[in-house]
């Protein structure tokens, strides 16, 4: 059997690497532009953390016709000259931009064992379906995304509220 040209060789062995699973997920950001930050946003208590969700503006296109001349009809009702328009785009802003602050664990609290205990109890929610690793990785983030979103924030940084309510944060007195 005759072994194949050198060029398609090539072609194949691009090929393989192309089925290779190359989808690389960080936990670096949160793809709906939540972030976790290190300064708080004004009136915030000393030593507390807060994360901050942005929705982005959401801004249409909008394209018209102005009419610059309107067309000349003769008596016999022929178009003796078209009417003339001027095309204008622009954009206008449908809803402004909006920045959310949350309350989140501090990094410090954010423990391995802490992080069980989240995994934990999403997936007695049902909601968690990944290992008990102690990773805030991106099953995790996914999971908490989706117990947080009902009533916000749509994120996957934990907040204090989902922590509380997930009784893994104890309740200060007089809230």
């Amino acid at each position: 059997m005759k072994s194949p040209p050198f060029a398609l060789l090539t072609l194949m062995a691009l090929g393989l690497m192309a089925c290779e699973n190359t989808t690389h997920t960080t936990d670096a950001g949160d793809p709906d532009l939540v972030t976790r930050i290190e300064t708080s946003p004004p009136g915030a208590a000393p030593g507390t953390c807060w994360g901050k969700e942005v929705a982005p503006a959401v801004i249409e296109t909008v394209t018209e016709q102005i009419l610059l001349h309107p067309a000349d009809i003769d008596a016999d009702g022929k178009v003796a000259r078209p009417a003339l328009y001027r095309t204008e785009t622009r954009q206008d802003i449908v809803k402004e931009r909006q920045v959310s602050w949350f309350e989140t664990p501090c990094a410090d609290d954010l423990t391995p064992d802490f992080v069980a205990s989240v995994q934990r109890a999403l997936a007695a929610r049902a909601l968690y379906r990944g290992p008990i690793s102690g990773e805030m990785d991106t099953r995790t983030r996914a999971a908490i995304r989706r117990y947080q979103a009902p009533e916000g924030p749509v994120s996957g940084i934990l907040s204090l509220k989902a922590a509380r309510n997930l009784g893994l944060v104890s309740v200060k007195p007089g809230t």
